[in-house]
């Protein structure tokens, strides 16, 4: 293997703080160059999309941001650490994140990887008694090992063919649930196949007719038992961010009843605190307590899916008008909801149409965690030089 050097991360990039130009200064403030801050890249994605907020060149020339070039990295270094993205364009950022830029023998690509490799310790080194920062120091105190350009180019590679696809698949997903969407609401909101007019043969039903919406458990009663390979419990935090993790607690399969075991392609609708409407392909899960599992021995998926996400804003609402701690909404609101269900000829139809779009949505999220944990077990492996480049078909 051809030599790695040890080094500091603090010896292999520049460090570029941030800043806000005066929010009480209108002159600083919607102009054309975006502005990043932690909300803007909170997730996920490679590389950070459209900004919130975005300055005048007045701003930036009267505050301390600065500008970051296409390639350099913005890292989230106070309360929320270790978030990553690559900048796609110039932007400013502000005073909670540093940018990264690789010298001149690091490829910027393979500096993204190495810092998502490094983050946990980057987390584990904050300073701080209220919130959690990283500092220059930080940097300094870390230790990588640095491949020949060549080498960590050719790392890059390997990853990025992942993530490539992983945001191929993504945007597929979106154009696909609003190809399904744009439908649903032309069909049943706005009947425009029928000049805006419900149908004859077509009628009115609730929400609670169309789909079963079982409650899930309280999981902390369902502990796995003693040498039990315990199931991840699907919580609110899990439907948010699509998968479960290292944190996520446990329960017994074998104590569960089944209808409450959760599975690849199952709706989920979060109804208390933060109110969500998904399709979960996270791998099989145990229901939690205010989440339901909807399902129907009637209606196809994509019948009482998009039913059930058509009266989510109405949901929130009502949730936030009666909230005094955390939001919810009650049973009773599914039997109030109206659903419009159409005959059986154009019931069938609209199937053929819209059922393949959520099939494929599903198909897409189950290869897309498969890939991302493909590129989660390859990273540390190439970045220790376990595994050499070579070695790697994809």
């Amino acid at each position: 293997m051809e030599e790695w050097k040890e080094c500091k991360l603090s010896e292999i990039m520049d460090l570029i703080g941030g800043g806000t130009p005066k929010t009480s200064n209108p002159d600083y403030w919607g102009g054309d160059i975006p502005w990043i801050s932690v909300k803007d890249f909170n997730g996920e994605r490679r590389y950070v999309g459209d900004t919130e907020k975005k300055i005048t060149k007045l701003g930036l020339e009267n505050s301390s941001t600065k500008i970051l070039s296409k390639g350099d990295i913005i890292i989230s270094a106070r309360g929320t650490v270790g978030e990553l993205a690559i900048i796609p364009s110039d932007m400013a950022f502000n005073q909670s994140c540093y940018g990264l830029r690789a010298k001149d023998f690091v490829d910027s690509c393979f500096l993204y990887y190495l810092l998502k490799q490094s983050v946990n310790i980057l987390k584990h080194n904050t300073h701080g008694s209220v919130f959690d920062t990283i500092t220059r120091e930080t940097f300094e105190n870390i230790s990588v090992k640095l491949p020949p350009l060549p080498t960590q180019q050719k790392i890059a590679t390997i990853l990025s063919s992942l993530d490539d696809k992983i945001e191929l698949n993504n945007k597929i997903n979106t154009n696909l649930e609003q190809q399904a969407q744009a439908l649903f609401k032309n069909w049943f909101v706005d009947f425009e196949p029928f000049g805006g007019k419900m149908p004859e043969g077509w009628k009115v039903g609730k929400l609670s007719e169309i789909a079963d919406y079982l409650n899930g458990l309280a999981m902390q009663k369902f502990r796995p038992l003693e040498d039990e390979e315990g199931l991840p419990v699907l919580k609110i935090k899990e439907l948010r961010q699509g998968c479960y993790d290292e944190s996520s607690e446990l329960c017994s399969p074998s104590k569960v009843k089944p209808e409450y075991i959760i599975h690849d392609g199952d709706v989920i609708f979060s109804w208390s605190g933060s109110l969500l409407v998904d399709i979960w392909c996270g791998e099989t899960c145990g229901l939690n307590q205010h989440l339901f599992k909807v399902t129907s021995q009637t209606y196809e998926k994509w019948f009482y899916y998009l039913w059930t996400k058509h009266h989510l804003d109405k949901f929130i609402f009502l949730a936030a008008d009666k909230a005094t701690t955390m939001g919810h909404i009650k049973r009773e609101e599914l039997d109030k909801a109206e659903v419009i269900i159409p005959d059986d000829t154009t019931y069938q139809n609209l199937t053929s149409v819209i059922k393949p779009f959520i099939d494929e949505i599903i198909n897409n999220r189950i290869e897309n965690r498969k890939l991302s944990q493909i590129r989660d077990g390859l990273l540390p492996k190439l970045m220790n030089g376990e595994i050499e480049v070579g070695e790697v078909i994809i």
